[in-house]
């Protein structure tokens, strides 16, 4: 990614999703040693850092964009990162948090909070006008809201399919994944 000897930049993001995807990058095991040996982790779920830094080299971005949160996170990103990465199936797609589009947005938090099934009474609504972020009409993919430059598919991907491209990443190679590594789910 660089052509001087510094380390490239490297954030990770987590929007609307599971956490699944950061889950298979640690899977990395031993190699996240090697990873964090060429970059320097900048930005993550995984450290406390409270404020996207200026000037990325690369950030992966997990999760789809659900609410207006989501939604000023990715738009700093993208203004903020060399290369912006969908990392996993809701970044390419919605996947899963995109069932939410088939509801009614304005009974879904009535339902989730206090009409569950599993609950023995009403719960507490919680408050948006002091924490929640403000859910989106629509669920939608990251490269619907932002450009992005490479999709990293798999729900999560795998991590011999992270591995793969992030050395291609970093190398300044092509990013072009095997052809067994290109599906989704």
């Amino acid at each position: 990614m660089s052509t001087s000897n510094k380390k490239a930049r490297l954030a990770t993001v987590w929007l609307g999703g599971c956490a699944g995807c950061h889950m298979s990058l640690l899977d990395l095991d031993e190699r996240i040693v090697d990873v964090l040996g060429l970059v320097d982790l900048v930005y993550s779920p995984v450290a406390d850092i409270k404020v996207f830094p200026q000037d990325v080299d690369v950030t992966l971005v997990e999760g789809a964009i659900c609410n207006e949160e989501n939604l000023h996170l990715a738009r700093e990103i993208r203004e903020r990162s060399k290369l912006v990465v969908a990392f996993g199936d809701c970044a390419i797609t919605g996947n899963v948090p995109s069932i939410r589009n088939r509801m009614k947005l304005d009974g879904i938090l009535t339902s989730v909070y206090t009409d569950s099934f599993y609950r023995e009474g009403p719960g507490p609504m919680p408050n948006t006008e002091t924490g929640l972020p403000v859910l989106l009409p629509r669920v939608v993919p990251l490269h619907q809201v932002i450009d992005v430059d490479v999709h990293l598919p798999g729900c999560p991907p795998a991590p011999e399919r992270i591995w793969a491209a992030i050395n291609a990443i970093l190398s300044g190679g092509p990013i072009e994944l095997p052809v067994e590594m290109r599906s989704f789910g």
